[in-house]
């Protein structure tokens, strides 16, 4: 029965681990420029605010009033400056424009060419997040059968196991897929 018990957490360990690989691989779609204004597009972007870096969200309301644009609206006016440098430096490749009291920010529509690029790499990124996925599965399956060469768990019960941890790879890696298809679907919107 210890043997049982210790499979659940080996399983339960797994699902939360290709859990974690699914919300990053999410986070860094929400991430992505498509031609669309989005809060998450700028609200991890890091601020040397009076010496310490600090998250944007955390300084300013960020809001989007439009499809195209994003108004960012610092507490601390005296902080606009340092959050508009902060997001030129970003990997984002937009220059911000501002008033002394808000930020405000365009987004470009994206050429076709440059919506095929996007697709493309987040093809790659959501590879690398099967992969992830797969990893977990062998070191869960190889955990799983170390417990039965230990003599703690009934060959039955180890394949049931390893049965469940294939469902589990599944269903996350179908999870990456739908989410890629509906970010591929965003970028290659007009």
């Amino acid at each position: 029965m210890s043997g049982e018990r210790s499979l659940n957490v080996i399983i339960e360990d797994a699902k939360r681990r290709m859990n974690k690989s699914l919300g990053v691989f999410e986070s860094e779609l929400t991430r992505l420029r498509t031609g669309r204004a989005s809060t998450s597009l700028v609200d991890h972007i890091k601020v040397d605010y009076f010496g310490t870096t600090t998250p944007l969200s955390q300084l300013a309301t960020i809001s989007v009033p439009e499809t195209r644009a994003i108004l960012i609206q610092p507490w601390d006016v005296s902080a606009v400056s340092d959050i508009e440098k902060a997001i030129m430096q970003s990997e984002l490749g937009i220059n911000p424009t501002n008033d002394g009291k808000v930020i405000r920010i365009s987004i470009p529509i994206l050429t076709e060419e440059r919506r095929r690029e996007l697709v493309k790499h987040i093809g790659k990124l959501a590879e690398e997040y099967r992969i992830s996925i797969r990893q977990v599965r062998k070191d869960t399956n190889n955990e799983i059968k170390q417990a039965e060469k230990d003599q703690k768990v009934p060959e039955d019960e180890v394949k049931r196991n390893l049965t469940k941890i294939q469902g589990l790879t599944d269903d996350f890696i179908n999870k990456i897929n739908e989410a890629l298809n509906i970010k591929e679907k965003e970028i290659m919107e007009f």
